[in-house]
């Protein structure tokens, strides 16, 4: 939600707007269980401003999805907050990701901002981009511990493909890496690779994130994503008039984030935490590894 202290700067960087993100379960449940049925989950939009965004049919903002979704819907796009390309539609991954984990069991995920533009001390970086009307991104990173090796559906279904698809899903993503990531590029092998060091697969370092050919390896999952700044900017930009056909200088009103990265980062947790989830539900029905004891690779 926008301004809460859930946020790893308290609400700074964050909109003014006020939700409260209160979860009105619609079908699924029942007496405290899942019934069988879809379960729906509804999020209200209370605090809105829907005329912030009328001028963007005719200007649309630089790097945001106004114009494609100008041609691609032919005009009848919805504008108000953005409609169907706005960040607040995450609401719905974050309640998924909570059902995802409950299938997930005893795996712990820790997630936090790890830069911004640049900077390991993200707070000076948000604060100076809001003084200036301007916006950052930044670098979200989650770890997610006691995941069971076995995970992945090679080749099109892996780990790393399952993962990435959702994530690029979210609004704002622009990259995504697992371990070293494109750092690997610039090093040896003797320096990328996980050397092993039990029978239960641990390894003395996690250069490739928890995951070799597509599959969990039983070590810490390791996945990074770089948020772009926020399309929305207070600082005039040269841009094209659309309707007077010239270009002009758009000075955009309204509440937004300075660092989309500060509401994004659980929505990132909680995706992956549905990729895994789904890996975890394939691998139960088709495969008797996850249920093998330790040291099984050796017996087999």
């Amino acid at each position: 939600r926008p301004g809460g202290a859930e946020t790893s700067l308290g609400g700074a960087g964050t909109t003014p707007r006020h939700e409260k993100d209160a979860p009105q379960i619609v079908s699924g449940l029942y007496q405290g269980f899942t019934s069988g049925s879809p379960i729906c989950i509804l999020f209200a939009n209370a605090d809105t401003k829907s005329e912030d965004y009328d001028e963007f049919r005719a200007m649309p903002r630089p790097g945001h999805a106004d114009f494609t979704a100008g041609l691609k819907y032919g005009g009848f796009s919805d504008m108000r907050g953005s409609g169907h390309f706005s960040g607040r539609l995450t609401v719905g991954l974050v309640a998924a990701g909570v059902v995802a984990k409950k299938l997930l069991g005893k795996v712990f995920f820790n997630t936090s901002i790890v830069a911004a533009v640049g900077q390991r001390n993200v707070a000076p970086a948000v604060a100076a981009a809001t003084r200036d009307g301007d916006s950052v991104g930044a670098v979200a990173e989650t770890r997610v511990s006691a995941l069971p090796a076995g995970l992945g559906e090679p080749f099109f279904d892996s780990c790393e493909s399952t993962i990435a698809h959702i994530l690029f899903s979210i609004p704002g993503i622009r990259g995504v890496e697992f371990g070293d990531g494109f750092a690997a590029a610039a090093m040896r092998g003797s320096e990328h690779n996980d050397p092993f060091i039990d029978k239960d697969g641990s390894t003395s370092k996690n250069g490739a994130g928890g995951i070799n050919g597509g599959i969990s390896n039983g070590n810490e999952l390791v996945v990074r994503v770089a948020f772009k700044p926020t399309s929305s900017i207070s600082k005039p930009q040269e841009t094209y008039d659309f309707s007077q056909q010239r270009m002009t200088t758009l000075c955009i009103h309204g509440r937004h984030d300075a660092c989309i990265a500060l509401r994004g980062a659980v929505v990132v947790e909680n995706a992956t935490a549905i990729a895994l989830a789904e890996l975890f539900l394939a691998a139960q029905a088709g495969t008797p590894a996850l249920a093998r004891p330790t040291g099984a690779y050796h017996d087999a």
